[in-house]
């Protein structure tokens, strides 16, 4: 049943590029800046500057500036809140305050001896969430509305771009409020788990016993995290400078990312080890299109010697495809009076009865049909 998301969220592997160039007036990283001119403001808001303007014993003008300058700072204020929620910006304040004992970030691809040095070193993994603000020109998307429809092919075209062109080191998708609000209220509930990736048998594994696999798994422990609600875009006024969205009172669901990190490694290095991949639910426009974009960022391999090629990210396309199906079928429900699913079980055990949790069980519900 869990399959069935990949259609309706437009899940993309991204290969290659998407050319739509009919899209592309739309389509820009940064926001646009308007400049107030008094001869364009509306009439009824001319008293009311003036006023402002002579209290505060400045020109239309001054004033016009002085209120772009506090709406960018406040833009960039809200940012860096938003910022200071994440979990990278929390290990890193946590590694400056941390003894020369505490545990050190380590490299992915063997363990080193910990210390005080490589604690404060800086991450090389991106940051888990950026403003979809600064991703997409959202003023220019409700100056002249546009469906869920439209956006999500925005969505795709933007990714399908990412590295040089070729599509790799990323995924999307647009996922129907109605879906990520199910998905959402599971993990509000159980925020951890993990899932396994199929892997070839090693060719030193021991000869297989009776009933034995020829497939062996690698386990990713993947994480939920909730952040602040981020305000409900609109066209804003374009003659009134104070007239700015805000995220007090928002009626969007909160900003989530989900962290996927090789067990192993998380085993070893707790909330120091570095994710594989990172996923960002953006309810930006939840409120306004009924739609949730989701975006997968791989973390880009440190030891790559040939950038662009296939070992530029610690994950494949491939692998993080089918990490982001678990996530859909462990934590994507049956509606309620539905039967139960197996993954439904195998989450609640893990969390409610661990004790009798088997990964053998866990194998047989990431990998039915």
């Amino acid at each position: 049943m869990h399959r069935h998301l990949l259609r309706s969220a437009r899940l993309t592997s991204l290969r290659t590029p998407v050319q739509s160039p009919g899209l592309r007036s739309t389509w820009k990283v940064a926001a646009t800046v308007r400049t107030l001119q008094t001869s364009s403001i509306d009439p009824k808001y001319v008293e009311k500057l003036k006023q402002r303007a002579k209290e505060a014993g400045l020109t239309l003008e001054e004033l016009a500036a002085k209120a772009k300058e506090e709406a960018a700072k406040k833009k960039q204020e809200e940012r860096e809140a938003l910022e200071a929620t994440l979990p990278i910006r929390q290990i890193q304040a946590e590694a400056e305050t941390a003894p020369s004992s505490s545990t050190s970030t380590a490299s992915s691809e063997k363990p080193v001896e910990r210390t005080p040095k490589a604690v404060t070193k800086e991450r090389k993994d991106s940051s888990p969430v950026k403003p979809l603000s600064s991703i997409l020109n959202l003023e220019r998307i409700f100056e002249k509305p546009h469906t869920a429809e439209q956006i999500a092919s925005l969505w795709t075209v933007y990714h399908a771009k990412a590295s040089g062109g070729t599509g790799r080191g990323a995924v999307c998708a647009s996922v129907p409020l109605d879906l990520y609000k199910r998905m959402e209220s599971v993990a509000q509930q159980y925020s951890a788990f993990v899932v396994p990736l199929s892997r070839p048998r090693p060719a030193s594994a021991e000869p297989l016993k009776e009933g034995e696999s020829d497939t062996a798994y690698e386990f990713y422990f993947m994480q939920w995290l909730f952040h602040e609600k981020p305000p409900v875009p609109r066209a804003t006024d374009p003659n009134n400078p104070f007239d700015i969205p805000s995220a007090k009172n928002s009626t969007n669901p909160p900003l989530a990312t989900i962290l996927f990190t090789p067990l192993q490694e998380y085993k070893q290095r707790q909330s120091f080890a570095t994710p594989y991949l990172i996923t960002t639910f953006y309810t930006d426009l939840a409120t306004t299109h009924n739609t949730v974009l989701m975006r997968g960022e791989i973390t880009p391999s440190a030891a790559s010697a040939n950038p662009g090629t296939a070992d530029r990210f610690l994950l494949s396309q491939e692998d993080t495809q089918v990490l982001i199906m678990m996530l859909q079928r462990f934590y994507l429900w049956n509606k309620e009076g539905d039967a139960e699913s197996t993954a439904t079980t195998v989450l609640k055990t893990f969390h409610e009865r661990p004790e009798e949790f088997k990964w053998e069980d866990l194998v047989k519900a990431a990998t039915v049909i």
